[in-house]
């Protein structure tokens, strides 16, 4: 098995108004996405807010952007949650929606062991059948996968990639010289995304495409043709862009940037809340020096 994309993927926002998910504001990003050459699409990971969305809500995200991919990009589908249970669930719902591949984050709050992990990750196999992208990101979840656990998991033949977003592009860099003629490692982080490609990276799962799929889709290609100087000068015209967009917690930074694009509003769930005026000055600066308003 393997996951069906390489270059740059959007981790979509989940657009919200009034509470509630806001389908319209999500067609015009997915569209614009597809629009500006991304090659797949994200929904319902960290991004998407996932945490705070229903199962049903997360159902009808999934089913939604399937069916407004149309065929034309790969949906890989957030699964996660502490609950084998309920992370099984979502995977076998995601499949049922027409689904390329599922991604799903470490436990988090409750953790694992090694053994506790192989046995989540083998139970969401079970029940979707699809291709298993597993999610690092310890500074969200209280919980890095080891090396040795990373042996483990590819036991599993599902688990065919990675979406590595410790930040630690030399540990990145140890896994993929370890396990990369098993697992397809993409990068979670959009500031190390040349490093990383450097390194015998996949691709880049992004949030900053979710409002410059153009430039990011771009960077991915020139990464992927071995244009490493380019790269380099690409990654660092872009840094004080993807750093306003780290300044406060994701996705607040991304869904005031797309506000200001006229694309959805800026409104999230809490305990997120909207982005500081000082944030949003710096964010706006950042975007005006790319054109990209």
């Amino acid at each position: 098995m393997y996951i069906p994309f390489t270059g740059c993927a959007t981790a979509l926002v989940t657009p919200m108004r009034d509470g509630a998910v806001d389908f319209a504001a999500l067609e015009r990003l997915i569209d614009f996405q597809i629009e500006g050459g991304v090659s797949a699409l994200v929904p319902c990971g960290t991004t998407g807010e996932a945490p705070t969305l229903s199962g049903e809500e997360k159902r009808r995200v999934i089913a939604f952007t399937v069916e407004k991919a149309n065929g034309r990009l790969p949906v890989i589908a957030g699964c996660g949650s502490p609950s084998t249970a309920l992370a099984a669930r979502f995977a076998e719902d995601a499949a049922r929606s027409g689904a390329d591949g599922v991604l799903c984050v470490t436990p988090y709050y409750n953790k694992a062991t090694e053994e506790g992990l192989y046995l989540h990750y083998s139970a969401v196999a079970r029940a979707s059948g699809l291709p298993i992208m597993v999610y690092n990101v310890p500074q969200r979840t209280g919980l890095a996968i080891s090396e040795v656990a990373y042996g483990r998991l590819c036991e599993i033949p599902e688990v065919c990639a990675v979406k590595e977003a410790s930040g630690d592009a030399a540990a990145a860099s140890r896994l993929i010289s370890r396990y990369g003629s098993r697992l397809a490692f993409y990068c979670g982080c959009d500031e190390i995304c040349a490093p990383f490609y450097a390194a015998g990276g996949r691709g880049l799962i992004s949030v900053a495409s979710n409002a410059a799929p153009r430039k990011m889709a771009h960077l991915c290609a020139v990464c992927e043709g071995g244009r490493l100087r380019d790269a380099a000068s690409l990654q660092k015209e872009l840094s004080p862009f993807i750093s306003a967009l780290f300044s406060e917690v994701s996705p607040i930074p991304v869904k005031r940037a797309l506000d200001y694009m006229g694309i959805c509003s800026d409104e999230v769930r809490l305990p997120l809340c909207r982005m500081s005026a000082a944030g949003s000055a710096r964010l706006k600066r950042s975007m005006e020096a790319l054109g990209l308003l």
